[in-house]
């Protein structure tokens, strides 16, 4: 998913049209104080012919209850509601129960708190998919990120994906990477993202989409192995079959499965 500052409707259809899955028109981060009233009232025009998700700003700042108010409404394209530093079931279940019913919600969870109450967050009726804001995580933290890989974040992700699966939630989506002119490290914190579980990465730029779309996509060895494995399981007239001399069960198969299902 794609970033686009709420003050900038003229690029909401240009992210819209970058390929992205979906794009975030944001009226927090991005946008200055001065300008917040401005963002949410572009934002509520823009709706109506470029569909999208909103994160609006947090519940301890001065524009959450008008953000909230404004898409009481449902304006036609909005697609979903990000609630940045979600840190407490109260919170999450208070703006879940704000929201108009059908419209996806997404909590960014990118405290110590949020990743300590992670498994309940995911629990909170409502809750579509869980975010990670691995950038203000670790200022929250005290953690100093040195490693390309972000290592140092590795329990906080792992909770998050631990949290999802447990509640019954797609796997979360993973932070942005914030050197937006680094295409390798992009693609490398997308892989190790799709490893560590995530089912997707918000993107900063343009440029990265399709990075994080390489990423993401089954290698072509990785969908011939699926194949074989789906064929070999449907053709088997015993419980066991082997593959490549290896003893297929359930969970190869939902493996295979899964594979084949990131190709769409």
């Amino acid at each position: 998913m794609l970033f686009v500052p709420g003050t900038r409707p003229e690029r909401y259809a240009k992210a819209a049209a970058s390929g992205a899955d979906g794009i975030i028109i944001d009226l927090e981060d991005a946008v200055n104080p001065e300008d917040k009233d401005r963002a949410r009232a572009l934002a509520m025009e823009g709706l109506a012919t470029t569909p999208a998700v909103v994160r609006v700003n947090g519940v301890d700042t001065p524009w959450h209850t008008a953000d909230l108010a404004a898409l009481s409404d449902v304006p036609a394209g909005l697609r979903g509601v990000i609630l940045p530093k979600s840190e407490s079931v109260q919170m999450v279940a208070e703006v879940a129960a704000a929201l108009p019913l059908g419209v996806a919600f997404l909590p960014l969870v990118e405290s110590a708190l949020g990743i300590r109450d992670a498994s309940r967050i995911a629990e909170v009726e409502g809750v579509t998919r869980l975010m990670f804001g691995n950038l203000d995580f670790a200022l929250d933290a005290g953690i100093t990120v040195r490693s390309d890989d972000e290592d140092e974040l590795l329990y906080a992700r792992s909770a998050l994906v631990v949290a999802s699966r447990a509640a019954g939630l797609p796997g979360p989506l993973d932070g942005p990477v914030p050197e937006i002119d680094d295409d390798e490290l992009c693609l490398r914190r997308s892989i190790r993202a799709l490893s560590l579980g995530f089912g997707g990465k918000l993107c900063i730029h343009p440029r990265q989409v399709s990075l994080v779309h390489q990423a993401f996509a089954p290698t072509d060895d990785e969908v011939a192995w699926a194949r074989k494995v789906l064929e070999a399981a449907g053709d088997a007239k015993e419980g066991a079959v082997k593959v490549d001399g290896k003893m297929i069960d359930r969970p190869v198969i939902v493996r295979a499965e899964s594979v084949l299902a990131r190709l769409a």
